[in-house]
């Protein structure tokens, strides 16, 4: 039985980004992935011929010198990317029902950025130059963020600032607020706990350079193995990590598989949910009051989707993403739905055309889906290669929930449903049993203003050899978890020297 290095749980981009550094730090390392297909959020799947993302719909800061390109360029695969960038001048368009033939602009480059909005708020110009500059200085406070030596160190009173305080500070504009609020759902939605720092983090990279990934995001996965196998990695899917042996000190000497397998390493990464770890390693090991906290976090909002086939040579293809609401209102209140009155938001993206041409063959439509929805099923359990059929009354509720949301979809785009050929659609189920996460989160567990500390984990833990990284420990995203990884490496070189 080989022993390795380093044992990386999960394949997930904070998970094959830390095996990367450490590989590359020769390091003798391996993956292992439960699923038949590695890369987390980053998996992709093909229906008539056509590539839908699961997760990654768009991407920020991958121009030179900004953060993702940076590190991706770091480890080899930042010139290898297929990429188109967005629309300059509103890579993101927000939307009202109440104003249909209007759509604000979230536009690439801060001052053009301000500049494009102020042609729809041209009294609030103050308030957008407050807007940009606060983005850019919270960001500024977090070392890896912009490619310098790592601090474990929180500075909690940046992390403590309510975002909608903010807002509230700048502006009483409330149509204002809720367009600056108009891409929340890249982080699960605004509430009165939400901090600043996660709405900013979430949305400057993409201000700086925003693109869509035309193989879409499983090429990042592929650009990784390839760089891992180059290191001598070794990677192995459909292997599901059930149980730990320790030693005399309260260290992991070995890991058993739901597969029979056993493998031996002298430390491990869990890139996998937290809580899901938790249930492999028990209470024990750890102090109550961190299995507490643990057990207590909330998770953020879970996600509806609809993988549209369209017509040839109809849709125009659209260079920028649309996020729709209902009315001001919803941008706080979108994940809240009641049962009748579904969907409050959605967002749509599509995939660059093949031939370059003007016109979209796909589309997929984002919502939000409460999880209390799918009570009846929760007990079972369907990936692609485990489980059964959830049966007809499933397919029956997701064929109700794909009209209603396309009713929706119909006030912006009337002609939407005339062109379609056929549709696929994920629940937070589907979510669950691939990725992990109980149920079916998008982004990991909630951050709270109020009590900050209690979602912030540091990635070494109470088992002396094993460490933490991924969304549900630090930030999500593809900026978020790539960070989470470099400090994850750091840590567990006792060097913050690599990048």
């Amino acid at each position: 039985m080989a022993k390795y290095d380093v044992l990386i749980i999960g394949s997930g981009l904070s998970g094959l980004f830390s095996a990367l550094l450490l590989a590359k730090a020769g390091k003798r390392v391996c993956v292992l992935e439960k699923n038949q297909q590695y890369g987390g959020n980053l998996q992709t799947f093909e229906r008539n011929h056509i590539l839908f993302d699961t997760g990654v719909h768009y991407i920020g800061g991958l121009a030179e010198k900004q953060v993702l390109y940076e590190y991706f360029n770091k480890v080899g695969i930042a010139n290898k990317l297929s990429l188109e960038r967005l629309d300059m001048n509103g890579y993101d368009r927000i939307c009202f029902a109440d104003t249909p033939s209007l759509m604000y602009p979230h536009a690439q480059g801060y001052e053009n950025f301000i500049q494009q909005l102020l042609l729809y708020f041209p009294s609030e110009k103050k308030a957008l130059e407050q807007y940009a500059d606060t983005m850019q200085s919270v960001c500024a406070q977090f070392p890896l963020y912009n490619l310098k030596q790592g601090d474990a160190k929180y500075n909690t009173e940046t992390l403590s600032i309510k975002l909608l305080d903010f807002l509230n500070s700048i502006t009483t504009d409330e149509r204002l607020k809720a367009v600056l609020l108009g891409s929340n759902f890249l982080y699960g939605g605004t509430t009165e706990q939400t901090p600043l720092y996660v709405h900013a983090l979430s949305v400057n990279s993409y201000i700086e350079s925003a693109w869509r990934l035309t193989q879409g995001g499983s090429q990042i996965t592929d650009l990784l193995i390839k760089q891992l196998q180059l290191h001598g990695a070794d990677l192995f899917n459909n292997t599901e990590v059930t149980a730990f042996e320790y030693d005399s000190y309260n260290a992991i000497s070995s890991i058993r598989t739901k597969q029979g397998r056993t493998f031996e390493a002298s430390y491990i990464i869990s890139a996998i949910d937290i809580k899901q770890l938790l249930n492999i390693t028990g209470k024990a090991p750890f102090k109550p009051s961190f299995y507490k906290r643990v057990q207590c976090l909330k998770p953020t909002a879970a996600a509806f989707s609809l993988h549209l086939v369209l017509k040839p040579n109809i849709f125009r293809y659209l260079p920028y993403n649309i996020y729709w609401f209902k009315d001001n209102n919803s941008v706080y209140q979108a994940a809240n739905y009641s049962i009748n009155d579904f969907p409050l938001s959605y967002m749509i993206s599509m995939n660059p055309p093949k031939n370059g041409g003007e016109f979209t063959d796909n589309m997929t439509i984002l919502t939000y889906m409460n999880p209390t929805e799918l009570h009846r099923w929760e007990e079972s359990f369907c990936t692609n290669t485990e489980g059964k059929s959830r049966g007809e009354l499933y397919e029956i509720f997701k064929r109700q929930r794909a009209m209603d949301l396309l009713d929706c979809v119909a006030l912006q785009f009337p002609t939407i449903k005339n062109i379609i050929t056929d549709y696929y659609t994920s629940t937070p189920l589907t979510y669950r049993d691939y990725i992990g996460n109980f149920t079916g989160a998008m982004y990991g567990y909630k951050k709270n203003a109020n009590h900050i500390m209690e979602s912030v984990f540091m990635p070494q833990t109470h088992i002396s050899n094993l460490y933490v990284t991924g969304q549900s420990v630090a930030m999500h995203g593809l900026v978020g978890v790539t960070i989470s990884a470099v400090l994850t490496y750091q840590i567990l070189m006792r060097s913050s020297g690599f990048l």
